[in-house]
């Protein structure tokens, strides 16, 4: 049975990384239309669909009543991606500038959507009237994000009108095929965890994380590796502001969730913390190389034995 679910694992990271490819290509063209940043793209755009798996994991988890499950893998992706993912880019792509005014913004609404999530979660319960709380934070702070970032951070170009559509339909359907892909990697994950009892919190929290964090992976390793990075930046911040709000959000505003309480507050906690430093480091650095890279990596290996500690 093992052997089996290591099969869909591995069919699915590899329809994650080839859907990835041609994702980045699209998402650039789109980018390159109209007088909007990549950064602007990357977190709106690229960031719902990277995050398919994490929304999806959320919803089913709701549906099944593994509010533990739900709500790990909200704050586990959150952290993951803000540390391990993002602590990889510099160190496959180079060195990557970052614009203090683009990253102020994103950061300061993910230390919110962190903080609120713990305190909704604090009585170890999230109601529909909070998890829908958490969703229209989401929803505003994407629309204050748009409004308020800067224009252009790369040089722009016009595309040829006739290529929009193609441009539109080709992200969406890569995406796609990065969700499912991905979707099926953690599925198969999560069956090969399972058999190794371990509690739900710790799978949803590193396993379902890790593996629901991929198509982020692939997708920005790819853009920063064609040098889009303000599009790569703009995902892991994007996404990331959707894991704190949007995914913390809507499982439970299908159906009320008992979660452990403290385990919620605490990630909660640690994410918001983990967040505020390094969106204020990255700001005075103004570039990302492999000194935060590694910097972040550590951070993230130090979360094993400080979870497996509560």
């Amino acid at each position: 049975m093992i052997a089996w679910w290591i099969a869909v694992l591995v069919i699915g990271l590899a329809a994650a990384i080839l859907g990835s490819s041609r994702a980045v290509t699209y998402a650039s063209e789109l980018a390159y239309s109209y007088p909007v940043s990549p950064f602007i793209i990357g977190a709106v755009i690229v960031a719902i669909g990277t995050d398919l798996p994490e929304i999806a994991n959320s919803v089913v988890g709701a549906l099944a009543g593994e509010g533990d499950f739900a709500a790990g893998n909200a704050t586990g992706s959150t952290i993951t991606q803000m540390t391990l993912v993002l602590g990889i880019l510099p160190l496959v792509g180079g060195t990557i500038a970052i614009g203090r005014q683009r990253i102020a913004l994103p950061g300061a609404l993910m230390v919110g959507g962190l903080l609120l999530g713990a305190l909704f979660g604090a009585d170890s319960s999230l109601t529909r009237l909070e998890g829908l709380v958490l969703v229209a934070f989401w929803l505003a702070s994407t629309v204050l994000i748009y409004r308020k970032t800067p224009v252009a951070g790369e040089p722009t170009m016009v595309a040829f009108e006739r290529r929009l559509a193609r441009a539109i339909g080709g992200l969406l359907a890569a995406l796609a095929v990065v969700g499912v892909g991905a979707t099926a990697a953690v599925t198969a994950f999560l069956e090969i965890a399972e058999q190794l009892d371990v509690p739900i919190f710790l799978i949803s929290f590193f396993a379902a994380s890790i593996g629901s964090s991929l198509p982020e992976l692939v997708v920005d390793i790819t853009a920063v590796r064609r040098g889009e990075r303000d599009l790569a930046i703009g995902d892991i911040f994007g996404s990331s502001l959707i894991d704190a709000t949007l995914v913390m959000g809507i499982g439970p505003a299908l159906r009320t969730l008992t979660v452990d309480g403290t385990l919620v507050v605490t990630t909660g906690i640690v994410g918001a913390a983990i967040v505020a430093a390094l969106t204020i480091t990255l700001a005075r650095r103004h570039h990302h190389d492999w000194v935060t890279g590694v910097g972040l990596l550590l951070i993230y290996a130090a979360l094993y034995p400080l979870m497996m500690s509560i």
